[in-house]
């Protein structure tokens, strides 16, 4: 399944979303709304390799739980993601089993390659 997971409200999401042109098979999870499941988070890392390629250290509650001074480990990391959406690096989009995690530009000329191939 083609799907991005995403946050509705962030202006980078939506920036993004707009240049990936997305084709109609895309199913669209706003992780604010419909909260990532065990199951979604398995399957992303899976194709990750890790939970903290998942993580977002960017987050503000990042610094502000103290995470960012402790060794985190990947239960941890998946711990977190699961407690709360901003924990999870976004977007997330899942094409052909194939994952791409975050928005630097380089990620997302990757997804836009691979999607538009």
């Amino acid at each position: 399944m083609n799907k991005i997971y995403y946050l509705k409200t962030c202006s980078t999401c939506v920036r993004i979303i707009k240049s990936l042109q997305l084709p109609s098979n895309f199913v669209f999870q706003d992780i604010k709304e419909e909260e990532i499941t065990v199951k979604q988070l398995e399957e992303l890392y899976k194709l990750s390799g890790s939970y903290e390629a998942l993580f977002s250290k960017r987050a503000k509650l990042y610094k502000e739980m103290g995470l960012k001074d402790m060794n985190l480990t990947e239960k941890d990391y998946k711990h977190y993601i699961l407690e709360h959406y901003t924990f999870l690096s976004r977007p997330v989009i899942v094409f052909k089993n194939q994952i791409f995690i975050g928005n630097s530009a380089k990620t997302i000329e990757l997804a836009k390659l691979a999607i538009h191939e």
